[in-house]
């Protein structure tokens, strides 16, 4: 039996101790620290699930530092080391965001997109990741000096990211990818958070790739809109599926998720709960109630409504707050990418696409036209190399009109919908740091009466939508919206590269 961290409670331990196992029989040893060739087996797919604030993630941080320990490569997105007698790990998110928190908590992840699509570089990026990963002497690259080397390498051994550290050098990992290719050959360890997002086919595509497969996921979310409220994980039982029952809390307990516990009971009714966030609001500033929508808040975190029509009704009025018309954008609108517009003969340029985080639901922000006609410049949100150019089809959507307006459209591209509102759906696997939750709509959802996997949908919806938030819960009780006080702007997505000085070496030097 492995020896689980000291930090971990009691039903941590016991899911660390079955996962050790399973680890085990694929020829790894979390108690000894090693790891030898995998075996040939069938694979393994085990369910790790429980509520918010259960310690999913400290669990998972905790096994990737054990494996990283036994000797393990993690696989990337930014670069797949090249040696054979090396054991991996991939640890995966189904999108830009939910991948983006895991690394703000330590554990370097990516997206499972960024995954299936694996980048071709230039020789002479291969050699310095090599080097920076130690597999490869120190290189000598033209136009890159020691100094430039020893900066990389030390951000590169702090965060283990490649591109991570070129960037400390001034350089950009991108520049380097001369295309992508779809993977074909399997992979070895694969964790997957935020499974509950995952539909049929991810799942299948996943155990393909992945002969050990571990899921971790919260029941009490939302399922994929296509499984009838059913998740990948609910196949699972006995030894299989592990839940995470107790609830860890912070030094101060937590409102926000003694609310998201709160909704658990099934006797609380939509006003009883409503009653508990005033009182909370009363005897703690991280939950707010408010009469109105914080329009500066909705450009960087977008407003979270249940119906379409309200989302539609709220961007309309984000952009007229702001003195958008229908004939153009503005640097510093929220957009969410719907998907890729591009015939077969362009799979290349989707796989390039979609493996530099441009995928459906992916967030945005609108930076610019693009130099040729029908082009943008975007920042990608989570994106470890966030700012691309792209072919766009932007679609603002107007109440009460079946066809959206197109301020500007290229025949073919990427397309976006406006993101200052989007539906608590869409917004699964993402988290901000304030989140307003529109409760007007969630009163709707439980006058509907509708159940979701045998709950009522506004307990869920509820659920989800409070539990993106970080630090600060805002529950908006009124239609109304308040007018920004600052501009939209761009300034804070914008990181600037390190100032070089390349010189010129003389032929005797």
């Amino acid at each position: 039996m492995s020896d689980p961290a000291p930090q971990l409670s009691s039903d941590q331990a016991e899911a660390w101790d079955r996962i050790a196992d399973i680890l085990s029989d694929s020829g790894i040893s979390l108690a000894d620290g090693w790891a030898s060739e995998r075996p040939d087996e069938d694979s393994r797919v085990l369910a790790v699930t429980g509520r918010a604030g259960s310690g999913k993630t400290l669990l998972l941080a905790e096994l990737v530092k054990s494996m990283r320990e036994a000797g393990l490569d993690l696989v990337s997105g930014d670069y797949e080391r090249k040696r054979k007698d090396k054991r991996t790990l991939a640890v995966l998110a189904p999108t830009n965001k939910a991948a983006s928190v895991l690394r703000t908590r330590g554990v370097p992840a990516t997206t499972i997109h960024r995954i299936l699509y694996t980048p071709v570089y230039d020789p002479q990026y291969e050699r310095i990741a090599e080097w920076l990963a130690g597999d490869a002497d120190r290189p000598e690259v033209e136009g890159i000096s020691d100094e430039m080397l020893d900066r990389a390498k030390r951000v590169y051994d702090e965060t283990s990211s490649v591109p991570g550290a070129l960037a400390s050098a001034g350089l950009r990992g991108s520049d380097f990818i001369t295309g992508w290719k779809r993977r074909e050959a399997p992979l070895d360890i694969g964790f997957v958070d935020e499974s509950s997002m995952l539909d049929d086919k991810q799942y299948e595509d996943l155990k393909e790739i992945f002969p050990t497969l571990v899921l971790f996921g919260d029941p009490a979310q939302l399922a994929p809109v296509n499984q009838s409220g059913r998740m990948v994980f609910d196949r699972f039982s006995g030894t299989d599926h592990l839940h995470l029952e107790r609830v860890h809390r912070q030094e101060a307990d937590n409102p926000i998720l003694d609310l998201a516990h709160a909704l658990g009971d099934p006797a609380l009714d939509f006003h009883s709960f409503e009653q508990m966030i005033e009182a909370a609001a009363a005897r703690d500033d991280r939950v707010v109630v408010a009469g109105r929508v914080d329009s500066d808040l909705m450009a960087r975190s977008p407003v979270l409504v249940w119906r379409n029509a309200t989302r539609i009704r709220l961007i309309r009025a984000f952009r007229q707050a702001h003195g958008a018309d229908d004939t153009h954008l503005l640097p510093g609108e929220p957009l969410i990418c719907d998907g890729l517009e591009l015939p077969l003969k362009h799979r290349k340029r989707r796989i390039d696409l979609e493996a530099r985080g441009l995928i459906k639901g992916a967030q945005v922000v609108y930076l610019g036209p693009g130099r040729k006609p029908g082009f943008s410049k975007l920042h990608v949100v989570g994106a470890p190399d966030p700012e691309i150019s792209v072919s766009s089809i932007v679609k603002i959507e107007h109440p009460d009109e079946e066809e959206p307006f197109l301020p500007f459209a290229a025949r073919m591209g990427a397309a976006f919908l406006h993101g200052a509102a989007v539906t608590t759906h869409k917004a699964q696997g993402s988290q901000w740091d304030s989140v307003q939750v529109f409760a007007p709509d969630l009163y709707a959802a439980s006058r509907a009466g509708r159940m979701e996997a045998g709950q009522q949908l506004w307990k869920r919806l509820a659920y989800v939508a409070i539990t993106r938030a970080v630090t600060r819960l805002i529950w908006v009780k009124r239609y109304a919206l308040a007018m920004p006080r600052v501009p939209l702007d761009t300034s804070d997505l914008r990181v600037e590269p390190v100032a070089l000085t390349l010189e010129r070496q003389s032929d005797d030097a």
